[in-house]
């Protein structure tokens, strides 16, 4: 039986028959998946899987969570809210989160 720690679904089965015949199993950590933006799901660019904290996130509102184009929608719904065009009931879920963190407290 494996150890506790290969029983989880964090390492990957790798399948390897040996020199002298033997079939073995090794385990591998699996590869981190590239980011995502929470609201279209399109993969963050200028975000690196290595490094330290400061070059996984921008320095930009909501960077390393959502993308270019759905951090300028948030924004222009934010503004919209403000100036009384569009109420908070007609945003959509995903984005209702965003535009509530931009308003002052």
């Amino acid at each position: 039986m494996p150890k506790p720690m290969h029983r989880s679904k964090s390492f990957k089965i790798v399948k390897r028959r040996t020199i002298s015949g033997k079939r073995v199993i090794h385990y591998r950590r699996g590869k981190n998946a590239q980011p995502h933006c929470a609201i279209c799901g399109q993969e963050l660019n200028g975000i690196s899987q290595h490094g330290g904290k400061s070059r996984r996130t921008n320095s930009r509102l909501f960077g390393g969570v959502l993308c270019a184009s759905c951090t300028a929608n948030v924004v222009k719904i934010r503004s919209r809210v403000e100036s009384g065009n569009m109420r908070l009931d007609d945003i959509g879920v995903r984005e209702k989160q965003y535009v509530l963190q931009l308003y002052p407290h």
